[in-house]
């Protein structure tokens, strides 16, 4: 089994992360709820196999809460996304956060199992929540890869007591 190197994003990771963020979801900039981030410029975890960069999760502390805006493993079945996970919830339990959430859309049927595994419960159905946010990026395909409309946001949440 490979090891996976666990680091903390830096401003050296940043030209990677924007190709990464292009490659992945076709523009630099994430639309949620009619807020825009630039996950290039966010906190985040880089996971590494051999110094290869194979995985980045951003986030944002607010409040007591820490939002997941994007998580990316690039060899699925490592175990990579779990490991960054549990990097982002060492930082924001440190940083005094009761809650992760997360917001995905509801065509994303691996990510629903992955963050389910972890621990993850869906807390709230955003029904038609995608079209706001389409008006500000169009490229919002309107059909996932896998024939389901995307219409949908879907709000997870998990504690972060004890």
């Amino acid at each position: 089994m490979k090891s996976i190197d666990i680091r903390e994003k830096t401003s050296q990771d940043t030209d990677w992360a924007k190709t990464l963020m292009l490659e992945s979801w076709g523009s630099e900039v994430m639309v949620l709820q009619g807020r825009l981030y630039h996950p290039a410029e966010l906190p985040g975890y880089i996971a590494e196999i051999d110094q290869e960069r194979v995985g980045l999760i951003t986030y944002l502390l607010e409040q007591r809460s820490c939002e997941i805006i994007t998580l990316n493993s690039l060899q699925p079945g490592l175990g990579i996304g779990t490991r960054l996970l549990d990097a982002v919830k060492r930082s924001a339990k440190q940083s005094g956060c009761t809650e992760m959430k997360l917001f995905t859309t509801n065509d994303n049927t691996d990510a629903l199992r992955f963050y389910q595994k972890y621990g993850f419960h869906l807390d709230m159905l955003l029904k038609d929540g995608i079209a706001p946010d389409r008006a500000l990026k169009p490229e919002i395909p309107m059909k996932a890869e896998n024939g389901i409309p995307i219409r949908d946001y879907l709000l997870l949440k998990i504690g972060l007591e004890s």
